[in-house]
């Protein structure tokens, strides 16, 4: 076997081989939030006989430690290489695929689970901060754009492919599909990836990463558990006070110390919050749909778990051909117009997702996922590369996990709010027809109230970028 390439400088940018391996990277790894939420029936009916709260561990474990680790993982990978972090994600990925589907309990279902979610935590920050080195400056807003289709296209594979095994499969065949995806895309990696320079001035901080991966742990797991256990419950409240109080511990940590992990003083910079919070309220909205998204198909609608599956497509079509309109747009304007634009069109789609009921046509109902698509494709390319482009090209693992957690925070966020409100609201059987017409009501108050919020913080995001610096002058920062 040749040795493994070497990045080299390229004006053009990644080999298109590259590019594609590192997108079926993200697409993969992506797909698996979507899947298992389409099997929650059929794991709730398995031979594993799980709680209520089991079920829900073993659909947000995954989310948890994904989030928890991210920006560590990240900080790994420019200190060691990112492409020995690419290739341990995978195979953290493809073992906790295997432990999933040999699963004889539910705990070992949530820990094979948590185990992916590790592996993705290493696999996301790696195959972004890979692209963002081997493209010139004027073309990383493109590779970011890349990467953002890779993510949208996994969405669309995963609410496919779960509502097909969820049809015709068990559960175990999502999960052992998992392992030669993942044994494959390791051996393409390690073929064809170049390695890019590893800093060994790279801050690694175990200390800090440690306060930092248990302050969002506590954080995501408070969001998580507040819908099912109460928002004033003692076991919530103490997530989010071990939260604050870890972060405060980490902020002070970090200030003192001459590499920390995350330097708390890059929030000065009013752009970075700005894209963080940007990214952070898209997937908030996303999210917030995707809960109730297949339960409406499903319960309201009739549909089958494989055709539910496939009525979610429109919402990917704008993820898929919109980025690179997105990306180009903020070369040329800065982010700020995209950004806005982008987040305002979420905003529209969920109030009119939220005026359906049972009798909408299924066509009014993709024109609506279709608008919610193009204002995720719009706005997420000069979110993402705002983020990244206020830290250093050599700490871009570092930058990719921030952007990365504040996607998944948003998303746990959205998953919450709407959980909330909806069960505050609905206290039946969605699954019963003649309790659907309740359902929609209760669903579309929640998706309002989730447009409202998101809604006001576009505004925030487009006051951050407020006399911020020219289009194109820091592209390559």
């Amino acid at each position: 076997m040749p040795a493994p390439p070497t990045a080299a400088a390229a004006p053009s940018g990644p080999p298109r081989a590259v590019v594609l391996v590192l997108c079926a990277c993200v697409l993969v790894a992506q797909a698996m939030v979507a899947a298992v939420n389409l099997l929650i029936p059929q794991l709730a009916a398995s031979s594993l006989r799980p709680a209520p709260g089991q079920l829900l561990w073993a659909v947000d474990a995954y989310v948890i430690v994904f989030a928890a680790l991210l920006i560590p993982a990240g900080a790994l990978g420019d200190r060691y290489g990112r492409k020995g972090a690419l290739l341990a994600g995978l195979g953290l990925f493809a073992a906790g695929g295997a432990l999933s589907a040999l699963a004889d309990s539910p705990a070992v279902l949530i820990a094979g689970r948590g185990l992916c979610g590790a592996g993705a935590a290493l696999i996301m920050p790696a195959t972004m901060s890979v692209l963002i080195h081997l493209s010139a400056p004027e073309r990383r807003g493109q590779a970011l754009a890349t990467w953002t289709l890779s993510a949208g296209l996994g969405g669309l594979a995963g609410n496919v492919g779960g509502g097909l095994v969820g049809e015709f499969l068990t559960w175990r065949a999502l999960f052992w599909a998992v392992v030669p995806l993942g044994v494959l895309l390791a051996l393409v990696v390690a073929r064809t990836v170049p390695r890019t320079p590893a800093r060994a001035d790279a801050a690694v901080d175990p200390l800090g990463a440690l306060l930092l991966a248990g302050a969002l742990f506590a954080v995501v797991y408070g969001i998580i558990e507040g819908p099912a256990l109460g928002w004033a419950s003692a076991p919530v409240l103490c997530a989010f006070g071990a939260g604050a109080a870890l972060l405060a511990v980490f902020t002070g940590y970090a200030l003192r110390v001459a590499r920390p992990l995350l330097d708390p003083r890059v929030f000065a910079s009013r752009r970075l919050r700005a894209g963080a919070l940007g990214i952070g309220a898209a997937f908030f909205g996303l999210f917030a749909l995707f809960f109730v998204n297949a339960q409406y198909l499903q319960y309201a609608k009739g549909f089958s778990p494989a055709l539910t599956g496939l009525a979610i497509v429109p919402l990917t079509v704008g993820m898929v051909l919109v980025p690179r309109l997105g990306a180009r747009l903020q070369q040329r304007t800065g982010p700020r117009l995209p950004a806005g634009a982008g987040l305002a069109l979420i905003g529209v789609g969920l109030l009119l997702v939220s005026t359906v009921d049972a009798g909408t046509p299924y066509p009014v109902y993709a024109c609506y996922l279709l608008i919610l698509s193009v204002g995720t494709g719009l706005c997420a390319p000069a979110l993402t590369l705002t983020v990244v482009a206020e830290l250093p090209v050599h700490q871009a693992g570092l930058g990719s996990g921030l952007n990365t957690a504040a996607r998944e925070i948003g998303a746990a966020l959205g998953v919450a709010v709407v959980g909330t409100v909806l069960a505050s609201r609905f206290h039946g059987i969605p699954r019963d027809a003649a309790q659907a017409a309740a359902f929609t009501d209760a669903m579309g108050t929640a998706l309002r109230m989730v447009a409202v919020v998101l809604l006001a913080v576009t505004v925030a995001v487009v006051t951050g970028y407020r006399g911020g610096v020219r289009p194109g002058a820091r592209s390559g920062a």
